[in-house]
């Protein structure tokens, strides 16, 4: 019988700019070793002071206006006190603050229950860290 709580880690690599990183399929294929056709919870957490975890439609500019919201309200300019690393890096510092660093999502005959347009995202605004961890648990 499968584990009644499991854990991963996944190893995302954003590159040099600001990214929203679909990670349905990754999510799927932890559920696919690990549920094992069982109800239970899925959960993402980001162990970053400057990611979040999103669930939203992707590929149909969705993903963009995300970004684009997120530089109308947290600018990358001077105005953060938080002041070390790239110019206005202290916004990705309160990026978690509107995108939460974690997502629980329900697990029905161990598949992910998602919405029809529903991608479960990476969001990460910190131009300065090329690489994310992402820990997927499952509770069922």
């Amino acid at each position: 019988m499968p584990h009644a709580f499991t854990t991963s880690v996944l190893r995302i690599a954003t590159g040099a700019s600001e990214t929203v990183t679909d990670l349905t399929h990754d999510c799927e294929e932890f559920l696919d070793r690990t549920a094992v056709g069982r109800d239970g919870l899925l959960n993402l957490f980001v162990p970053h002071a400057t990611a979040g975890i999103a669930i939203l439609e992707t590929g149909s500019g969705s993903d963009a206006d995300l970004l684009a919201a997120l530089h109308v309200l947290l600018p990358a300019d001077d105005r953060w006190q938080h002041r070390h690393g790239s110019p206005g890096h202290g916004r990705d510092h309160v990026l978690p603050a509107l995108v939460a660093p974690h997502a629980t999502l329900p697990v029905i005959g161990g598949r992910l229950e998602l919405g029809t347009w529903q991608s479960v995202c990476l969001v990460d605004t910190n131009i300065s860290n090329h690489s994310r961890q992402v820990r997927l648990s499952f509770l069922g």
